[in-house]
């Protein structure tokens, strides 16, 4: 199945379950003043990133929507637990929301145990907004040219291999090693400081292969310095169709992306939250925000408070068996 923008358009209200939301209706319903000042929304990760991509489009449409000024503020460290204990902490007033990704609500937890806050507990769902993959890169030199090439390649020389990573613990770093436990192999881990560095390590091919999300990766894709094996996401990319899943390709099973989700602070009233979770909707559908998301390999994936905990545990146990069996550490 590959993700299409009408495919995507059509099936959105179903799986919201909340109706499309106008200027003059639910938000402005004279029994229900929120928002009646500026609402901050913390992105737990430095600007520029996809986290902060995200927030700051949802941000501008919201100020669209709600006729009260959303704004965006970054509080980055320690993969994103210090943002997420900062809400965590605010008054559950609906003015101080969160931006949170899995790396953070999914995999952290089970790198730093004392972060201050409990993911279940601290926050209130708003619920997921959308999710976007990363595709499985060799350098354009390479003589590897399938997952199966990859495979048979590492299998033939144990160790010797090596992939590159942006940081322990992180995204970059876990959709490997998943991959890594799934296909059987070993591939050696070479850490970088962050995307850019690794980045610039597979454009010198000082590393056979690496995990590269859509945005990063899609224009080196086009202008032939890169080479896409597979695409981690459990369906193709209607950008790259030609461009099979991993799972397609011979490791069956697997699926990674990153997902971006919506929180308020625990004890937030639930009409807030109900309110944000229609703005969401709201918002995936205005052009300006779908076609950019899109554009740039997002798919849409709205969810409500209801389906949450549910994708929450399923979530962190994938990853935190990952962590547990590959012995990953910060260290």
């Amino acid at each position: 199945m590959i993700l299409t923008r009408r495919a995507l358009g059509a099936g959105f209200l179903g799986a919201a379950g909340l109706a499309a939301v106008t200027p003059g209706t639910a938000f402005g319903q004279k029994t229900d003043t929120y928002p009646a000042r500026p609402v901050t929304t913390v992105v737990a990760w430095a600007p520029g990133g996809g986290t902060d991509y995200v927030a700051r489009l949802l941000a501008e449409q919201f100020s669209k929507e709600f006729g009260q000024s959303f704004v965006v503020e970054n509080r980055a460290g320690a993969s994103g637990t210090i943002g997420h204990a900062s809400v965590a902490r605010a008054r559950p007033d609906g003015y101080t929301l969160l931006m949170g990704v899995n790396s953070t609500y999914a995999m952290a937890r089970h790198l730093f145990p004392n972060r201050g806050y409990d993911d279940e507990r601290s926050f209130a769902p708003v619920g997921k907004i959308a999710t976007i993959a990363a595709y499985l890169c060799v350098h354009r030199d390479s003589p590897i040219r399938s997952v199966a090439d990859l495979i048979a390649a590492a299998k033939a020389a144990p160790g010797k291999m090596t992939y590159a990573s942006p940081g322990a613990g992180s995204s970059g770093h876990l959709a490997p090693e998943l991959f890594l436990k799934m296909a059987g192999i070993q591939v050696e881990n070479i850490t970088y400081r962050g995307g850019a560095p690794m980045l610039q390590a597979m454009l010198a091919r000082e590393v056979d292969m690496a995990f590269l999300d859509v945005v990063t990766v899609l224009p080196y894709l086009r202008s032939g310095e890169m080479r896409a094996l597979a695409i981690g996401s459990r369906d193709r990319l209607a950008l790259t169709p030609e461009i099979p899943t991993v799972a397609e390709a011979g490791v069956v099973g697997f699926e990674c992306n990153t997902d971006y989700a919506l929180f308020a602070p625990a004890q937030t009233p639930e009409t807030i939250i109900r309110r944000l979770n229609a703005g969401v909707a709201a918002a995936l559908q205005a052009p300006a925000v779908r076609d950019k998301l899109f554009a740039n390999g997002y798919v849409l994936q709205p969810g409500t408070p209801e389906e949450w905990p549910a994708y929450l545990a399923t979530e962190s146990a994938k990853w935190g068996d990952v962590i547990r069996t590959r012995g990953i550490t910060l260290e």
